[in-house]
């Protein structure tokens, strides 16, 4: 097998050769002969199945493992030629060309490298920041807020729901004068003002008097999760049983305890360091998220330069292209699956991002490995269960989805991310 390659730049290389037809014939008798060691056929002692017969039963298969054989020797060949190992390739080899004729075929085959990338002076980069400074009334908003949460509902005798009451009511809604699923419930408990339930619907209730029944008329909104009831009217029966407000504790040792359980003495001096150190970080989080990891990110990509892996970079585009499908219109999405010209051209406005987007993951690959950033597989499991739980959904199905779909490594990418922004502007903070 002849092959020609050659490097295109420091990470990208591209070679060539042809698959003749009598190397697909030797491989495929090669390929009979090694089975026929092995082959049970009807009529025939085991071991002794001529080659002949094996090629005349299971020659279309042979025919693929000869030509998938002499393919991972061309590619492995291409490699030693330009002197990389199997160690630098990243990702799949890119298939520019598979032309079949008279039982030749020739093949372009493109490989990319990982990178070498050298971030020396980076710490130039990180952005100046003022340290977040917390106020003594966002740290008593704060404590209102978790009193509030503890805060028990208590029955009281009042002549009408107002605004800010808890209702204990029953319901039963309509639609076209049939019920539906999800529509009905008893002794269900409603904040009155919190707009949980679709508007109109809680205004509705204000002035009902306990024992008292009443038609709540609403209409669902128009972008209503599901479909059958968007933008219908409705007409909610209610009854309400009991009228309840939350009685707020107050901050003593035994809420106290509540909040700070795992502190032998908590105090109310302990608890607002420990609130403040929150909102710090919280503001710190949100400091490094709209502007500091921006502005590094931004002068990172502009200050190192290094050669990209071409497969990574057309991976990049088609992933941005892909999640911006839905935005395009019908006559658009036709015209990108008819016209090749015309699906290039949309895709080329998205290279310079991607080429921007592959740069920063690699020097983010590298920082994380500067700086001795690592992500635990258990890390990994507890924010993907975690992400389950919010939505409601199984936590191993949820696991499953993420694997089929190949995405846990760009959950661990994110994750390291995460760390080493927190990392390096806490440690910027730190040093102030």
């Amino acid at each position: 097998m002849e092959v020609n390659a050659k490097l295109t730049n420091s990470v990208n290389a591209t070679a060539t050769t042809t698959l003749k037809a009598d190397e697909i014939k030797q491989k495929v008798e090669k390929l009979a002969q090694k089975s026929a060691k092995n082959v049970k056929i009807d009529g025939f002692r085991p071991g002794k199945v001529p080659v002949a017969e094996i090629i005349k039963r299971y020659g279309k298969d042979l025919q693929n493992d000869a030509r998938g054989e002499l393919y991972r020797d061309f590619i492995s060949e291409f490699v030693r030629l330009v002197n990389k190992s199997d160690a630098d390739i990243i990702s799949e080899p890119r298939v520019l060309k598979f032309d079949e004729k008279d039982g030749n075929i020739d093949v372009e085959v493109e490989i990319s490298f990982r990178p070498s990338v050298d971030i020396t002076g980076y710490e130039e980069l990180i952005p100046s920041f003022e340290e977040p400074k917390v106020q003594k009334s966002e740290i008593d908003a704060k404590i209102d807020e978790i009193l509030n949460m503890l805060a028990p509902l208590k029955k009281v005798e009042k002549d009408s729901l107002e605004k800010g009451d808890f209702a204990k009511f029953d319901f039963e809604g309509f639609v076209d004068g049939e019920t539906f699923e999800g529509g009905k419930a008893e002794g269900y408990v409603l904040e009155i003002g919190s707009g949980q339930f679709i508007p109109g619907f809680e205004d509705g209730m204000i002035g009902l008097k306990v024992g008292e029944e009443r038609d709540i008329n609403v209409t669902f909104p128009a972008e209503y999760g599901a479909a059958h009831l968007a933008g219908k009217a409705a007409v909610f029966k209610v009854k309400l049983h009991e009228i309840q407000v939350k009685e707020t504790p107050k901050l003593d040792e035994e809420t106290l305890k509540k909040i700070l359980p795992n502190e032998e003495n908590p105090t109310a001096k302990l608890l607002e360091d420990r609130i403040s150190d929150q909102i710090k970080a919280e503001k710190l989080a949100k400091l490094v998220s709209d502007e500091l990891k921006p502005n590094f990110a931004k002068a990172a990509v502009e200050k190192f330069s290094f050669d990209l892996p071409n497969n990574i970079v057309e991976q990049e585009i088609d992933m941005q292209f892909r999640n911006n499908w839905m935005s395009f219109s019908d006559e658009e999405r036709k015209q990108f699956q008819e016209d090749p010209k015309a699906l290039e051209a949309q895709r080329a406005k998205y290279r310079d991002d991607a080429l921007n987007s592959v740069k920063l993951t690699f020097i983010i690959d590298e920082l994380a490995k500067v700086r001795n950033i690592n992500v635990a597989d258990n890390e990994i499991l507890q924010t993907i269960y975690f992400e389950a739980y919010r939505y409601g959904a199984d936590p191993k199905e949820h696991l499953e989805n993420y694997k089929k779909q190949g995405m846990i490594p760009a959950v661990k990418m994110a994750l390291i991310e995460e760390k080493l922004f927190s990392d390096l502007f806490n440690k910027k903070a730190e040093n102030k």
